[in-house]
C-alpha cells in the first residue's frame, strides 16, 4: 500500500519553488549546484507546511519538464532529500514527502506553541494575548452561579443559549443595526462559525474570493473544505481594498462566498472606510455573492482619536447579502472559545440544522461567562485592558524592529494585533526557519497567501512588549545576518532554471 495521502503536481510544485525569494549572497560566494538548490527549495516547502507531509511528489521526468532542467538534476535532488529524511520512495509507489525522526510535523496554519514548549523560544506565531484578569476569573465565577438551572436540562443548545443570543442581538441593535435573537447563532469560536458557513454555502469545488493576503487559519480551513480560493490583492500599506478589482473579480469569477476582514485586517492591520464597506456590499449583492465579514478584531482600536466606521452589516441590515462573524477570542481571550454569526433568520436556521452533524453546540459554561461579562459591563472594562496591552506591545515592537531591523518596511496600524512587514529583501520562509534556531518563532508571508505569494514578508503580532520585544527583534536581526552569510545563492540557482 502507498504511504502517501495526497499529491502535488509538477506545475504546482514548480510554481511554489519559483515563489521563493532569493537569499542575499555574500561577495564572491559560489552558487550551489542546481540539484542542491532544488532539494533545499523542496525541503523548505515541507518545513513551511506549504507542501504537506506524506504528499506524493511528481515523477522525476514530469518535474524536470516543468522546471526546464535535466532529469539528472531532479534525480539528484530527490536522492539528497532521501538522505536527509525529507523524502521516502518505493518502487511502484513513487516518492512522498516526510520529516526526519524527531522533527515536529509542520503545520499550514498558525497553531500556538504548547505552554511546555515556550521556555527560551519567543513565540510570535500566534496573535493572542494572556487573559485580561481579573475579568476571566470573575466571569467564570459569575457563570458558575448561574449554571444550576441549566444543569437540570440536557445542555444542548444548537443555536446558543437564548440569553446570550438576546444579549448579542441587543449589542448589534445598540450599534445601529436592528437585530433579533433569531438572527444570531453562537458557535465554538470564529473558526467554528466559518467552518459552518463554508460547509453550508461553499461545497467542494466552489469558489471563495479572499483578500490577498488573508488570515492563514481561515485559508487553510477553506482549502480543507475543498474550496477553490480566488485571491484579490490588497493595496500597498494600509490602503486596503481595491474596489475596481473586487468588482471585476466578483463579476468574472462569480464566487459563492467572499471573505473579508474589514476591521484591522489580519495580517496587514488595514481598516476599511465607509465607502469601501458600502462598495463591497453593493458589489457582492450585484454578483450574487454572499459576503462573509470577520469582525473578530473590531473592538481592538488602539488610538483614542480614531472614529470607527459603521459595521459592514449596517449596509445590509436584513442580512440578505452579508453574514457577520464575531468572537470573544481576540477582544477577550483565545481560551474563551465563543464565537457568533449574525445573518438572516433563514440562514441561521439552515446553519443550526446543519450543526446536528458537526459539534451539536457550544459549551454552556463559557456562554454564561461571556453573557455575564456583557450584562455586567465587565466586557467593556476587559476590552479596555486588552487595548492598553496591545497598544503598549505594538509601540514597543515597532520601536524594537525599527532599531534592530532598519531596512524592514511596514506601516503602523491603528488597531488590531498584527504588523505586516517586508523583511528587507530576505525570504520570509527562510527567516522563519532560521529564526527558530535562534529562539524566535515567526510566521512567514506565504502562510497568508495563495500559491506562494508574499515570500518577502513576515507577520509580527502585538503579543510581547518591553524587554521581550527588544529581544525578539534582536533575534530576528541575528537570523537575518545568518541568512546573509550561510550557503548563499540557493534561491538564485533555483531562479536560473525555473520558468
Amino acid at each position: 500500500m502507498a504511504q502517501w495521502t495526497s499529491a502535488v503536481g509538477a506545475t504546482q510544485l514548480a510554481r511554489l519553488i519559483s515563489s521563493q525569494q532569493p537569499v542575499p549572497a555574500a561577495g564572491g560566494a559560489r552558487r550551489p549546484p542546481a540539484y542542491r538548490a532544488l532539494a533545499d527549495g523542496i525541503r523548505l516547502l515541507v518545513l513551511e507546511g506549504r507542501v504537506p507531509v506524506a504528499a506524493r511528489l511528481p515523477a522525476e521526468r514530469e518535474l524536470a519538464a516543468a522546471l526546464s532542467v535535466s532529469r539528472t538534476t531532479v534525480a539528484a535532488a530527490y536522492e539528497a532529500l532521501r538522505g536527509e529524511g525529507f523524502l521516502e520512495s518505493r518502487r511502484g509507489a513513487g516518492s512522498w514527502t516526510s520529516v526526519p525522526a524527531g522533527n515536529p510535523l509542520p503545520a499550514r496554519g498558525l497553531e500556538p506553541l504548547p505552554p511546555e514548549s515556550l521556555g527560551s523560544l519567543i513565540d510570535l506565531g500566534c496573535a493572542a494575548l494572556p487573559a485580561p484578569e481579573p475579568w476571566l476569573t470573575r466571569a467564570v465565577q459569575g457563570a458558575l452561579e448561574e449554571l444550576p438551572p441549566y444543569a437540570h436540562t440536557h445542555g444542548d443548545y444548537p443555536a446558543g443559549l437564548p440569553a446570550l443570543r438576546r444579549m448579542l442581538a441587543e449589542r448589534y441593535t445598540a450599534r445601529g443595526i436592528p437585530t433579533m435573537p433569531e438572527q444570531i447563532m453562537v458557535t465554538t469560536g470564529a473558526m467554528g462559525a466559518m467552518d459552518a458557513i463554508c460547509h453550508l454555502f461553499a461545497g467542494r469545488g466552489e469558489r471563495i474570493a479572499v483578500e490577498s493576503p488573508s488570515y492563514a487559519n481561515i485559508l487553510q480551513l477553506m482549502r480543507a473544505a475543498g474550496a477553490r480560493l480566488v485571491p484579490v490583492a490588497m493595496t500597498d500599506g494600509l490602503g486596503g481594498w481595491d474596489l475596481p478589482v473586487w468588482r471585476q473579480v466578483l463579476r468574472d469569477a462569480a464566487p459563492r462566498l467572499a471573505y473579508v476582514v474589514a476591521d484591522f485586517h489580519n495580517p496587514t492591520g488595514a481598516l476599511a472606510d465607509e465607502e469601501q464597506r458600502r462598495a463591497l456590499v453593493e458589489a457582492a449583492r450585484s454578483a450574487g455573492t454572499v459576503l462573509v465579514v470577520d469582525e473578530t478584531m473590531i473592538e481592538l482600536h488602539l488610538e483614542d482619536d480614531l472614529e470607527m466606521p459603521r459595521p459592514v452589516c449596517s449596509f445590509d441590515p436584513a442580512g440578505s447579502s452579508v453574514i457577520t462573524v464575531g468572537s470573544a477570542s481576540k477582544a477577550f481571550w483565545a481560551g474563551m472559545r465563543i464565537g457568533w454569526v449574525r445573518a438572516a433568520p433563514d440562514v441561521i436556521r439552515s446553519l443550526v440544522a446543519a450543526r446536528a452533524y458537526a459539534d451539536l453546540g457550544t459549551p454552556v459554561l463559557e456562554q454564561l461567562a461571556v453573557n455575564w461579562l456583557m450584562r455586567t459591563g465587565g466586557w467593556e472594562q476587559a476590552v479596555e485592558l486588552r487595548r492598553a496591552q496591545a497598544r503598549d506591545n505594538r509601540d514597543a515592537l515597532v520601536a524594537a524592529v525599527r532599531r534592530e531591523l532598519p531596512d524592514w518596511e511596514f506601516e503602523v496600524p491603528r488597531g488590531g494585533l498584527t504588523l505586516w512587514a517586508r523583511a528587507g529583501g530576505l525570504s520570509g520562509s527562510r527567516l522563519a526557519e532560521v529564526g527558530e534556531r535562534v529562539g524566535v518563532r515567526v510566521p512567514s508571508g506565504p502562510r497568508f497567501g495563495v500559491d506562494g505569494a508574499f515570500e518577502g514578508y513576515v507577520r509580527l503580532p502585538f503579543t510581547v512588549g518591553g524587554p521581550v520585544a527588544d529581544e525578539a527583534a534582536a533575534r530576528l536581526a541575528t537570523a537575518g545576518r545568518m541568512l546573509d552569510t550561510a550557503a548563499p545563492g540557493t534561491a538564485e540557482a533555483l531562479r536560473t532554471f525555473v520558468a
